[in-house]
């Protein structure tokens, strides 16, 4: 079967570092992790592609941001 004719449900789930992963919905979601849309295998991909732009976990950016800050005030 190809890829795109994958009509199969999956579930795109998001953690707390803001990463994104692609779940069959035949599976529990793992702690630590929530939904954030259903549908095709596409409809979930082009989703992350979307609205996950910057693929660094959340913690990095924050603590590359506050160097940026303290590099910049002094």
């Amino acid at each position: 079967m190809n890829e795109d004719e994958d009509n199969k449900k999956y579930l795109l789930l998001v953690n707390d570092e803001e990463q994104y992963s692609l779940w069959s919905d035949s599976i529990a979601i793992p702690k630590g992790w929530r939904e954030v849309k259903s549908g095709t295998k596409k409809e979930c991909l082009d989703y992350a592609n979307e609205v996950w732009t910057d693929m660094r976990p959340l913690s990095l950016r924050k603590m590359m941001a506050a160097a940026e800050n303290a590099a910049s005030a002094t």
